[in-house]
């Protein structure tokens, strides 16, 4: 490839030239013919002092910049380096614009160059990566980033990185830059150019490592081969040689002792066909002590083992990490595969089909083109292993292989179905991962999801009651619904309608379409005055009070309800289901005219009759569903509605749950399987497992127990402080409180400069101390993340509190647990308040109902229990290896003034616990944390 590149990167004192910022560094590094043939950078003299937070993200100071030359004496240079270039940076349209202000207040013409996004490059060519950060895509590509965000380092990194972009677009096959190229014309940078080029270029044959059909590219299909089960070995033999085989396939291998107790307790339980739960504590390496004696019961017994885990992340390290390495330890092959509904899985068919539909979004471009080049790689289909575009997710929902056509069984789509493979793979393994959500769907299908299995072992177990619950209950909501309303479309725009009103016209079938067409028009706006009813009743109950993370919810009891507004909502619901069944009048009626012209039309225009006919299908599902939520009377389960007062008028979702799941997971599962091992960081309050037993319906069952403390070393690890002199929460008014809160935590965050979690249960606390947090860092001397507040994405809030060094990271529900910060990214954890779920759920005011019946305590059987499961939770974010050093703040003054506080006390492993006024604490703290720097 001959073009020349010019890869710039800046840094400056803010985003907005026009607004007086300026550049404080340039830097460019030339790119020809491969190679990179020069440098130039200069720092800039901005003439303004440089703010503390791009000091802090640069590391930039003002004497380094006070004798620098201005930019209007650097300008001719850079005019020279750009001349005939691509001009390419880490998100062109900054460094563009910002280049192109600066030269324009010198006097100088604008630039024409074409340009070269990397980031967008990355995210065609990367499909997997986590993000397209600079820092990010450096460590996946294993480049040296000395200096990051300094415009020399910057500028070195991405012309490294376009580098290796542009050798791997040449590896691709011709299709693949030829389907490429015909999207480039909606990317945001010439991209197009690139791959022309590429193709023009192309000489080499195709290595034989791909498959093709219909013009695209695939990674060639490598069929698992059966391994054969039977061994001569068994656990028992195993059991005497494991310390040696473990240390054999790792030489850094710890042994712990807690970890060869589980190990044999789970091989006896399953021996016995016993029920068990095991408490193991964070170190003790659980996840080898269940997969030995999982693979070797697997293998002797012809049958596989279930392995059931929340995180995706969990599962990945399980087939990524732990099963290589198991291979090392036990002496036969191991198979394992993971297995999800199919609504992960990519159809081959229907993305075909979708690519050759023309759409001008970009998400959707950009996720088209994404697949071409993962396709050309990926073993599974598997859509967790891609990295979407938000947009992206929408049009996956289109081409995943959820809603089979008749055809997707036939020759050749069989044979390219990612879920089909992983079916096979899963029959032949001895280990099989999955998920508690399709665990729970397979119990309530009878078992047609997984491989027939007697043994599972559940980890994260602490979250089974939860998704048994949702899996158990009805769940509508706006959203979903006009999704598959947009999905349907109109006969003028694009969607299903379209295509079958072509078809019927094109083989002269006379349905009426029109009558159809008004039928989802009519469907469309009642089903939004529905739930615009539904958000208007809610508010006017509770009025603008809210939850987590700013919604609102509202129980209510179909059979006590009453009032204008509630018969104005099942007007309006009655008015849907008539509206749906007028549309299954007219399928009845077509059903013979679609039948034959089935066997008449070409084989997208089956697929688009069947997905059409899948389409209305699902508002049968609908109208079930809101004769169930807003017509009938529940018995066993709640009901309510669920808001977002600042949201759009129709954000609204309607749920019902069954208030106990414990019958239903005693009779439909535990009953009908040998050995469930229930496993958790978590699982058990005041060193028993009683809440767990009576929560899942373990109670007749008498299961095996086993309670692992961790094997870290909290007492020189770790310390926590309960300042005596806070107030309590209910003696302040919310902002009086929120503001002490913002001023103790300021004044900790001091001490170790930052990696500092706070964890709230209340939104609107977290706001407030927020806010007040604002106020105080004036000096911007912290980068304050806030949940909720600077965005709702967990994922873009750790990757943020792990790149700033001086971070403070406030989150509620979700990041009370599943994150893992080790080492230095988290030195301090602040638990504002413990963590008891609000009393005003719904569900949990149902379960309170309920539990008063049985002549329960509600508080002292759920709401604490409950509780101090999630404080460990919480607790368990700081210590996650032997290195870890850290210290906890607890600032709700409940855990020693009450006495259920000791419950709390007690839950925790054996650490100092230090009761002081809150200036005498700061004194211990910057002592203790004086010793580990």
């Amino acid at each position: 490839m001959n073009k020349r590149f010019v890869v710039v990167d800046l840094e400056t004192t803010g985003h907005s030239p026009k607004q007086g910022d300026k550049m404080i560094q340039f830097a460019a590094v030339i790119v020809e013919d491969g190679k990179i043939v020069e440098r130039f950078s200069s720092f800039l003299n901005p003439g303004m002092d440089i703010p503390p937070f791009i000091t802090q993200l640069t590391n930039i100071q003002n004497d380094m910049v006070k004798d620098a030359p201005l930019f209007e004496e650097i300008s001719p240079k850079i005019i020279e380096l750009l001349d005939d270039a691509y001009f390419v940076a880490h998100n062109v349209a900054f460094d563009l614009t910002f280049l192109q202000e600066e030269l324009y207040q010198c006097g100088e013409e604008t630039l024409y160059n074409s340009t070269v996004d990397t980031v967008e490059l990355a995210r065609i060519l990367l499909p997997t990566v986590d993000g397209y950060k600079l820092s990010q895509l450096a460590e996946y590509l294993h480049i040296e980033h000395e200096n990051p965000h300094q415009a020399d380092s910057d500028a070195e990194v991405t012309a490294r990185i376009l580098l290796l972009l542009i050798e791997k677009l040449k590896k691709l096959p011709l299709t693949t830059l030829k389907q490429l190229y015909a999207l480039s014309l909606h990317f945001k940078s010439e991209i197009g150019e690139l791959i022309q080029q590429v193709i023009d270029d192309k000489s080499y044959a195709e290595d034989g490592s791909y498959e093709f059909i219909h013009g695209i590219a695939l990674n060639k299909y490598q069929p698992h081969s059966a391994n054969e089960k039977q061994h001569s070995h068994t656990y028992e033999i195993f059991e005497t040689e494991k310390q040696k085989l473990f240390h054999q396939a790792l030489p850094l291998f710890e042994e712990r002792k807690g970890q060869w107790e589980m190990m044999n307790f789970v091989q006896e339980c399953f021996a016995g066909n016993e029920h068990a739960l095991i408490e193991a504590g964070t170190g003790i390496g659980k996840t080898y002590a269940y997969l030995v004696p999982a693979v070797f019961y697997a293998s002797v017994h012809h049958h596989p083992v279930i392995i059931s885990t929340n995180t995706v992340t969990l599962q990945q390290q399980i087939i990524e990490k732990d099963v290589p390495i198991l291979e090392k330890i036990v002496p036969f092959p191991v198979t394992a595969a993971v297995l999800k509904g199919r609504e992960h899985y990519i159809s081959i068919r229907k993305f075909i089909q979708l690519l050759k539909e023309r759409n001008n979004n970009y998400d959707a471009i950009l996720t088209k083109a994404k697949l071409l080049i993962w396709l050309t790689e990926t073993e599974t289909g598997d859509s967790d292993e891609i990295n979407l575009p938000s947009g992206g997710k929408l049009f996956w929902e289109q081409l995943n292989e959820s809603n089979p056509s008749p055809s997707d069984f036939k020759h050749p789509w069989k044979l390219y179905s990612f879920y089909e493979r992983a079916q096979n793979r899963a029959q032949n393994a001895h280990i099989v991962v999955t998920n508690h959500r399709l665990l729970l769907m397979d119990v309530m299908s009878n078992h047609e999801l997984l491989p027939e299995y007697e043994q599972i072992i559940i980890d994260e177990a602490h979250h089974l009651e939860d998704i048994a619950g949702e899996e158990l209950g009805e769940r509508l909501d706006y959203f979903a619904v006009h999704a598959l309303l947009n999905r349907i479309g109109t006969i003028q725009d694009k969607g299903l309608l379209k295509k079958v009103h072509h078809t019927f016209v094109k083989y002269s079938i006379e349905l009426n379409t029109e009558l159809l067409q008004n039928l989802f028009v009519q469907l469309h706006s009642e089903c939004d005055d529905l739930f615009r009813l539904i958000h208007s009743f809610v508010q006017k109950r509770i009025g603008n009070q809210q939850g987590e993370i700013g919604r609102s919810s509202y129980r209510y009891k179909v059979e006590k309800e009453h009032g204008h507004y509630w018969t104005a909502i099942q007007e309006a619901a009655s008015r849907i289901r008539f509206l749906i069944h007028d549309l299954f009048t007219w399928n009845d009626g077509a059903r013979h005219s679609l039948e034959e012209l089935y066997d008449k039309v070409t084989k997208n225009e089956q697929s688009s009759l069947h997905e059409f006919q899948t389409a209305v299908k699902g508002f049968e599902h609908i109208s079930q569903q809101i004769e169930k939520l807003l017509f009938k009377q529940q018995s066993h389960h709640v009901t309510w509605f669920e808001i977002e007062p600042k949201g759009a008028a129709n954000a609204t979702y309607i749920y019902s749950q069954p208030t106990s799941i414990a019958d239903t997971l005693a009779d439909e599962f535990f009953a009908k399987k040998q050995s469930v091992i229930l496993t958790s960081a978590t699982l058990t309050v005041n060193g028993t497992f009683d809440y767990l037993i009576q929560e899942l319906g373990l109670y007749d069952f008498q299961p095996a127990q086993l309670i692992l403390p961790s094997e870290f070393d909290y007492e020189k690890q770790a310390r926590v402080y309960i300042p005596q002199d806070m107030p309590a929460v209910n003696e302040v008014s919310l902002y009086e409180y929120s503001a002490m809160m913002a001023e103790s935590i300021l004044d900790v965050a001091k001490v170790t400069n930052g990696r500092m979690l706070v964890l709230f249960t209340s939104y609107d606390m977290l706001k407030a101390t927020y806010g007040y947090l604002k106020e105080l860092n004036d000096l911007e001397e912290f980068v304050l993340l806030g949940q909720g507040v600077t965005t709702r994405n967990r994922n873009r809030l750790l990757k943020d509190f792990s790149q700033f060094e001086h971070s403070i990271l406030l989150g509620t529900n979700s990041l009370w647990e599943g994150i893992d910060l080790p080492g230095d990214l988290l030195s301090c954890l602040v638990i504002v308040r413990l963590p008891f779920s609000s009393p005003n759920q719904p569900l949990l005011t149902a379960k309170f109902e309920q539990m008063k019946k049985e002549g329960k305590s509600p508080f002292m059987n759920y709401s604490l229990p409950q509780a101090v499961i999630r404080f460990k939770q919480g607790f368990g974010r700081l210590i996650r290896s032997k290195s870890d050093r850290g210290a906890i703040f607890i600032f709700d003054n409940r855990i020693t003034r009450t006495a259920y506080g000791y419950h709390f006390l007690h839950s925790l492993p054996k650490v100092q616990v230090v009761q002081k006024t809150f200036s005498n604490i700061l004194l211990d703290y910057k002592e203790w944390w004086n010793e580990k720097t």
